[in-house]
C-alpha cells in the first residue's frame, strides 16, 4: 500500500506533509505507518516506515530531524546536521535546505509554519499543554530570529482529536480560565459535569492573536478515524497497551 500524504495549498510550494498510517510496514495494534521510535513496536519496523517519509520528502533517512518532545515551550533551532541525541523540545525552526524537520503526535496537533519570502520553515507539536503555555507564539519567535516575519508566516494544524472527542473534566477548565477568561468559548457542555475542549479552535485562536499571516486547520479528527489515523485516547478507551505515532514534516 501506498503512503497516504495530506497537504495543504497554504504551505506551497514548500515539501510538506502530514502522513496517516496508511502504507507502512508495522503490524498489530501498531499497523501502518508508526513513526514512533519510543513506542513498543518493532524497531525495525519503525525504522523502515521512517525511510518511506524520507524517501517521500527526498531527504536521507539521518536528515528527518526530531526533538525529544516534551510538552513544553521550547523550540529547538536547526543550524546543521543532527546531533546524535535529541534535544528537549516541542518545536524546531530553520533555514537550512535539505532537511525535514518531523513532529509526532496521537492526538496533540502537529502545527507546520511556512514564511516563503524568508525560506523559514518550522514544525510544533502542540498539546494542550505546550499550546496554553506558548509553543506556537514561541515558534513564531524563534522564525523571526531566522529573519521570518510572522505577517508573512502562514501555519496549518494537520490531524488532531476534535472537540466532539476531547472528553475532560472540570478541574481541566481551571488551568485555562486562570490564563484567560475568554478561553471559556473553547469549551462545550459533555455528559454530568464532562466537558468538551476544541484544541484546533485553541490553537487556530493562539496563532491568530500572535499575528500569523494566515493558519487554518486541516479538519480531521484522529479519534474519530481509525483507518487513517493513531490516536492515544482511543487506544486507552480500547485497553491497548501502546498506541502508534503519526508523522508530519515539512522542508525547504
Amino acid at each position: 500500500m501506498t503512503l497516504e500524504i495530506l497537504t495543504s495549498d497554504t504551505l506551497s510550494p514548500f515539501q510538506h506533509g502530514f502522513f496517516t498510517r496508511r502504507g507502512g510496514a508495522s503490524s498489530g495494534i501498531f499497523s501502518g505507518l508508526n513513526c514512533g521510535m519510543g513506542s513498543s513496536d518493532q524497531s525495525e519496523a519503525v525504522a523502515l516506515n521512517r525511510c518511506r517519509v524520507a524517501a517521500a520528502m527526498e531527504v536521507a533517512p539521518d536528515n528527518l530531524i526530531g526533538v525529544h518532545q516534551v510538552h513544553s515551550a521550547d523550540v529547538h533551532v536547526v543550524t546543521g546536521p543532527p546531533s546524535e541525541t535529541r534535544p528537549k523540545a516541542d518545536a524546531m525552526v530553520t533555514n537550512l535546505p535539505g532537511v525535514a524537520l518531523t513532529i509526532l503526535t496521537a492526538d496533540c496537533q502537529p502545527v507546520l509554519f511556512a514564511d516563503r519570502d524568508a525560506q523559514v520553515v518550522g514544525a510544533a507539536h502542540a498539546g494542550w499543554r505546550g499550546a496554553l503555555d506558548g509553543i506556537l507564539e514561541a515558534t513564531l519567535e524563534a522564525m523571526e530570529q531566522l529573519g521570518a516575519h510572522r505577517e508573512n508566516t502562514v501555519a496549518v494544524i494537520g490531524p488532531t482529536i476534535s472537540q466532539r472527542a476531547y472528553e475532560v473534566g472540570p478541574e481541566f477548565l481551571d488551568d485555562f480560565m486562570a490564563d484567560s477568561p475568554d478561553n471559556a468559548r473553547f469549551f462545550s457542555n459533555g455528559n454530568g459535569d464532562r466537558l468538551l475542549f476544541d484544541l484546533p479552535g485553541f490553537g487556530l485562536d493562539r496563532l491568530r492573536r500572535a499575528g500569523i499571516g494566515q493558519a487554518e486547520w486541516t479538519r480531521h479528527c484522529t479519534y474519530s478515524d481509525a483507518v487513517r489515523f493513531y490516536s492515544y485516547r482511543r487506544s486507552t478507551h480500547a485497553g491497548e497497551a501502546d498506541y502508534g505515532r503519526l508523522i508530519s514534516a515539512i522542508r525547504l
